[in-house]
């Protein structure tokens, strides 16, 4: 995606009115313009130089931005940060001091003389000529110090394109074109001694609105700017983490250069209390590392060697000697800003109503304010009451309320999303992701660690624990296995223990290990290996049963022909998976564990973590025809961390990479949690309901405040209740209109996204077919992965299957259909493949 900014733009008629025009260039496939940050994303294959010279046409100003992945050189660069600076607020501040200087007195003057009599110099006393023309210079210097509003609004409405600066140059100027008419005929009516008519046309002056209404909606004008400034806080916090400068060794010599410099291959020193620069790896040394720039956990992590640290962290207590490994726009925390940045450049499809709404505003505002004033005159008002009635309806209606309601929430949705370690890669998945109804997660690094940890450990009559964990790690020692790390780190955390290595070593694949250490011969590995160089008692092979059930990897050890004791190795779960997953189903939402895993573990895993459903035996390239099935029931949100979840985040509603994970997860997902805790997970989608919620109340204010406002400007309940609106009051209310809905959305800020105390559970249509799409056949004579794979292939062969999830070991396959099929087929085919079908649900 290509990035713009855009200049000119002064509410959502104009965003629409820019999209329209580059929409239509050729070559272009989509294009966002987002109001808040005066920016644009165009994707295609259009140049930029047609791109803008089509905004340009329009009537704006565009530039492509510095951030361009070829220009950007680091995140620390001020150009990045420059971006986002109120630019807007100290302009509008100075405008607003000058006009108030002209207006305070134009007041008085106006109606302080005019309504409570304040007194004014003698030689004005009774010459009311003179008194509009003090009027009319205090206006015509307000007019011109606010100039920018005719400019851009008429020029809009040369280009057919009216905005909000069209409707206040159209309210003020009509005011100001009267008033002069009426002062000009005051001078007439006084040559005539006409002193009835010079009175009445006194009281047509409308002056003061015109300067009072330029004026208040330049006050809203400048308030609007300085919220829109704090919703980018967030953004523009990330950026100022950046390190300016780093400490590189160049022939042995630490060297201080700008982090521009900085390459990847380089060797840097970071020291206590310093900032690390860039991503790196440690080389030498060991430390405590602050990561909450990028995570959001505020307790240091412990780095060593070999360990990576990235941009932006604070280094606690120790000396660092680490080789850069991403640099520049490469680091992770560039990565991070860019996501946000392009989050805030897409829009939601929410926002897309208002838009439609926004591209007819103006014109239908102007086009009632003319049969406002048409229909008064007709029905025997003075001109005066009917423009007053005009004008109000143009300077009370405001579209820029409309443009705002969305992207102010995403930007603060993401915004906090960002501070927690939650990124929303686009304002869709932001949107989309608090409607999920369906939650599938990965097993191996979601739900659990990753890292198989041993969790019993049952020796055998007369051996001790040290004895047993000594023998263990002797012959553990020189296994590649996984679980074989396991009882390694087990035994370092024993400092009691001798830690010694076999001799003459010998694995047997897939069944276990032996060698010897000084006379005695050890042995470990499964049940099977071990009884036959071992007695196994009844209750030590009942022991690894409960164990196996429970999920764990029973491991068995003997010396010199005994059994020595068990250790049962397992991938256990995260702290706060059970609290995740329950968090989950008390938002309605129902939650399903993928594995590989046999269905015994993955039941135990699935009971644990207390999830919904458990699909085992799942393939690597499995997931994503699950994800398809799954999708039949509602919308999904995959939750994985590895490369061979890719496909199934790709394929999901909502992808979320957990854990930072692989660069293909992150690719691939929608969100990406930089933590490795699940309880983000409903975090991220409390947050998107929040948001979603805050755009709604946004929407509703933006149009309610049009529906109620415009007919009370217009005159409707005059006839009735006699309520008719000053113009200057209309102008007031629009200014606060933006400023509301801006400080509405900043109330996000004050959001909880880890309190679960508020979750509710979404309301969900329930498909009655959906009970009939999905079958359980019970199989029998299956007895390995060769047969799961034969009979998975046959069923998912027929064109009325979409997916087929085999056990062998439950003797099952669940069968997703995309439409009826006869259970007679389905038994056929199964049979067919030499396997017996008893039963079909």
């Amino acid at each position: 995606m290509e990035q713009y900014s855009v200049t000119g733009m002064s509410c959502a008629a104009c965003s629409a009115r820019v999209e329209k025009a580059v929409s239509k260039v050729p070559g272009v496939t989509s294009c966002s313009v987002s109001l808040l940050t005066n920016s644009m994303g165009v994707e295609g294959t259009a140049s930029s130089t047609d791109i803008i010279a089509a905004v340009e046409e329009a009537g704006y100003g565009a530039s492509t931005k510095t951030s361009g992945a070829k220009e950007r050189k680091a995140a620390s660069g001020p150009a990045e940060s420059d971006l986002l600076k109120d630019r807007e607020t100290p302009v509008l501040k100075k405008r607003l001091i000058a006009s108030l200087c002209f207006l305070i007195p134009l007041m008085y003057f106006s109606m302080g003389h005019m309504m409570w009599n304040w007194p004014v110099p003698g030689w004005l006393e009774g010459n009311h000529v003179a008194m509009g023309l003090i009027q009319l210079l205090f206006t015509t210097a307000v007019m011109v110090i606010n100039q920018k509003f005719f400019v851009s609004g008429f020029r809009s409405l040369w280009h057919r394109a009216p905005n909000m600066d069209t409707l206040v140059a159209l309210g003020a100027g009509a005011s100001y074109g009267y008033s002069t008419y009426a002062l000009f005929a005051m001078t007439d009516a006084q040559m005539h001694q006409d002193m009835a008519g010079v009175m009445t046309y006194m009281h047509e002056f409308y002056f003061e609105s015109a300067a009072m209404i330029l004026t208040l909606i330049t006050v809203g004008k400048m308030l609007e700017a300085r919220s829109k400034g704090k919703t980018t806080d967030a953004l523009k916090s990330l950026m100022k983490l950046a390190p300016k400068t780093a400490v590189i060794l160049r022939e042995g010599i630490e060297t201080e250069v700008t982090i521009e410099e900085v390459r990847k291959g380089d060797i840097f020193v970071v020291r206590p209390g310093e900032n690390i620069p860039v991503d790196g790896i440690v080389l030498e040394g060991s430390s405590a590392v602050n990561e909450s720039a990028l995570t959001g956990e505020s307790i240091p992590v412990d780095k060593a060697s070999g360990d990576a640290v990235s941009a932006a962290t604070l280094n606690h207590s120790g000396f660092l000697k680490c080789e850069a490994t991403r640099v520049g726009e490469d680091t992770t925390l560039s990565q991070i800003i860019q996501m946000v940045s392009d989050a805030a450049a897409t829009k939601a499809p929410i926002a897309k109503v208002a838009d439609r709404v926004s591209g007819v505003f103006v014109p239908a505002v102007i086009a009632i304010a003319v049969v406002t004033i048409l229909v008064w005159l007709l029905a025997g008002q003075s001109v005066g009451f009917a423009l007053a009635r005009g004008i109000s309806v143009l300077v009370i209606s405001c579209p820029c309320a409309l443009g705002l309601a969305t992207p102010v929430a995403i930007m603060v949705g993401n915004g906090m999303g960002a501070k927690h370690g939650i990124m929303f890669k686009t304002a869709v998945s932001l949107e989309e992701a608090g409607k999920m109804q369906i939650v599938a997660l990965d097993k191996t690094g979601t739900i659990t660690s990753g890292e198989p940890k041993v969790t019993d450990m049952i020796p055998a009559d007369g051996v001790t624990m040290a004895a047993l964990l000594e023998m263990a790690y002797a012959l553990e020692k020189k296994s590649e296995h996984p679980l074989a790390h396991a009882v390694l780190q087990k035994a370092k955390e024993n400092e009691t223990i001798d830690l010694k290595e076999v001799t003459e070593f010998r694995a047997v694949p897939g069944n276990g290990l032996s060698g010897k250490l000084g006379e005695d011969i050890l042995a470990g590995g499964n049940l099977k290996f071990i009884s036959e160089n071992a007695l196994v008692s009844e209750r030590m092979q009942k022991t690894a049963g409960r164990l196996a059930e429970e999920g764990k990897t029973p491991l068995f050890f003997s010396r010199n022909g005994q059994l020595t004791g068990i250790i049962a190795v397992a991938d256990v779960i995260k702290e706060d998976s059970p609290r995740a997953v329950k968090e989950l189903q008390n938002m309605g939402i129902h939650v399903v564990m993928l594995t590989g895993d046999n269905e015994r573990t993955a039941r135990a895993i699935g009971q644990q973590a207390g999830v919904d459903e458990v699909i085992a035996g799942v393939l690597p390239d499995g997931k994503e025809s699950v994800i398809r099935s799954l999708k039949r029931k509602g919308k999904v949100a995959m939750v994985g961390d590895g490369i061979n979840d890719a496909p199934a985040l790709t394929r999901a509603d909502i992808g979320i990479a957990i854990g930072a994970g692989t660069d293909i997860a992150i690719d691939a997902a929608d969100v990406v949690l930089m933590k490795s805790r699940l309880s983000d997970v409903p975090a991220a989608i409390r947050l998107s309901r929040a948001t979603l919620r805050n755009i709604h109340e946004n929407l509703f204010w933006a149009f309610f405040y049009n529906v109620i406002g415009i007919p009370l400007a217009a005159g409707v309940w005059y006839p009735l209740l006699g309520w008719k609106l000053n113009p200057m009051f209309g102008a007031a209310a629009m200014s606060l209109s933006s400023f509301c809905v801006v400080t509405n959305a900043l109330r996000l800020n004050l959001f909880k996204m880890h309190d679960a105390r508020r979750d509710k559970k979404i309301r969900t249509k329930k498909n009655q077919e959906e009970a009939t799409m999905e079958k359980t056949m019970k199989i029998e004579g299956m007895m390995c992965g060769h047969c799961e794979a034969r009979v998975k292939k046959s069923l998912e062969a027929l064109a009325e299957v979409d997916a087929a999830v085999v056990s062998h070991e439950a003797g099952t396959a669940v069968v997703t259909l995309n439409a009826e099929i006869a259970d007679d087929v389905l038994k056929k085919t199964v049979e067919d493949q030499d396997y017996k079908v008893l039963e079909i649900q």
